[in-house]
């Protein structure tokens, strides 16, 4: 199928399919006029690619794991895994978040929200002084 078709099917722009290329998610062969033209498994694979980036993933973690995906007569229990290892990442995430905005909000309730932790610099202790 040409460009223009599967991007009607996928609702995918050209544009995107041929920066899915590029990056080597899809592959399309070459007619002699320069055509892409693309196997029909390759609607299948836009919709993982569109799947997956939806779930948080990458495209380089999407690339990475395109072979194994395909080529793995298990590929579900290797989905299910690749889904494991990312909700423990954002899990993680999660919980530096949860600690930057408790840590936020400390300091927001805090007379000088910034601390202690920053000493005035020497140009404005000599400023200070200067009009004591």
């Amino acid at each position: 199928m040409k460009i223009g078709q599967l991007a009607a099917v996928t609702g995918v722009s050209r544009d995107t399919l041929r920066f899915y290329e590029e990056r080597g998610l899809v592959r399309a062969r070459r007619s002699a006029n320069g055509y892409r033209s693309y196997d029909p498994a390759a609607v299948q694979l836009v919709a993982y690619i569109r799947t997956a980036q939806r779930l948080g993933f990458s495209l380089a973690e999407i690339g990475s794991n395109l072979p194994p995906l395909w080529d793995a007569p298990q590929s579900d229990a290797t989905v299910a895994a690749l889904l494991r290892d990312k909700v423990a990442m954002v899990e993680a995430r999660i919980a530096e978040l949860t600690t930057l905005r408790t840590e936020l909000l400390e300091r927001a309730a805090q007379i000088c929200p910034l601390g202690t932790t920053l000493a005035p610099s020497p140009r404005s202790r000599a400023h200070i002084s200067d009009h004591a």
